[in-house]
């Protein structure tokens, strides 16, 4: 029986619940391990491993592979170790999924926009910037615009800035002046990541991605009063047929990221109205004659490389821990 090795913080997470029971009913024996709790030996005897890995009583290296739900946050030095130590399983010949490559691809949103638009894929104008001047030209250019945490997660500490107002996503702003804002937000974090914000029919599209196909998707509506969708900020969701375009730009998303599962998150255009004339009209939009080259559809706002299943098991009875494991039975 192949021993699967289960990466969680969480013993409590759907989605560790339902890897470690699917790998059950696909004649895995998991093993389900927090690499927090990883210790690794190294030596330069010839007679002993280079190293050796352990998380608790489970020797990493024995395993046949590994799925990576959740690494761990914390310190950079703690974080930088456990990825470490996921490479040098994997360069061990032990197949992780995610990849730590794809996993940190995913996790780093500039880099992984740069990624996105490097292989064509349609993304929200991305600038980001290290000083105070630069980001108020660039938001005053954008009029409306999203400032997000290059590490973020759940719709944490992004702020929207629109008509010399600056709002955040979770906790209440006050009256604090936008450059005063900036400011602070640079001096945490020392680089601004700022994206056009895209109108929107009130609701982003969470695609789940596995093996290279897309295997359903949710429609995420933001709570009543705010402007995210993530379903960890009250949002909900339901179902989601994906158009063919929507299908097509999650799956290479995945591929250019280099994600064997993924959650891609896509936002909806405004809606365009063809004209005879050649000429499109937008309802979100101020000039209402702009031409056909100006039309845009779909968009890319992020990929997850540690997403959750839980959300299209509700909305639709799809389980991606299914069709994960069933990937790593098909590979091993």
């Amino acid at each position: 029986m192949k021993k699967i090795g289960i990466a969680i913080t969480d013993p409590e997470d759907w989605t560790a619940r339902a890897l470690i029971n699917a790998a059950k009913r696909k004649g895995f024996s998991p093993f389900v391990l927090d690499l927090r709790t990883a210790e690794v030996g190294v030596s330069s005897r010839t007679s002993e491993p280079v190293a050796l890995f352990k998380a608790g009583e489970i020797l990493l290296s024995d395993l046949d592979a590994l799925i990576v739900r959740d690494a761990g946050a914390g310190a950079f030095e703690g974080v930088s170790f456990r990825f470490d130590i996921l490479r040098e399983l994997e360069a061990g010949g032990v197949p992780v999924i995610n990849s730590p490559e794809a996993i940190q691809n995913a996790a780093n949103k500039y880099h992984a926009s740069y990624l996105l638009a490097k292989a064509g894929l349609p993304i929200p104008e991305t600038i980001a910037v290290q000083s105070v001047e630069a980001a108020l030209r660039v938001v005053a250019r954008f009029e409306d615009a999203v400032i997000k945490p290059v590490y973020g997660y759940k719709g944490k500490d992004i702020a929207r800035v629109k008509e010399g107002e600056i709002r955040f996503s979770d906790r209440k702003t006050g009256h604090v002046p936008v450059e005063e804002a900036l400011e602070k937000l640079l001096e945490e974090r020392g680089m601004l990541y700022i994206q056009e914000f895209i109108e929107n029919p009130g609701r982003d599209i969470r695609a789940f991605v596995v093996g290279g196909t897309a295997i359903g998707a949710i429609y995420r509506k933001a709570a009543a009063g705010s402007w995210v969708n993530n379903l960890s900020q009250g949002g909900s969701s339901d179902r989601c047929v994906l158009t063919d375009e929507q299908k097509e730009i999650a799956e290479k998303a995945s591929l250019t990221i280099g994600t064997t599962f993924a959650g891609i998150d896509i936002i909806e255009g405004p809606e365009i109205i063809e004209e005879p004339e050649g000429f499109i009209e937008s309802k979100n939009k101020k000039d209402k004659g702009q031409r056909n080259e100006d039309k845009q559809g779909s968009r890319i706002l992020e990929v997850n490389g540690t997403p959750s299943g839980k959300g299209i098991f509700d909305a639709w009875g799809i389980n991606p821990a299914e069709h994960i494991l069933e990937y790593l039975q098909n590979i091993l």
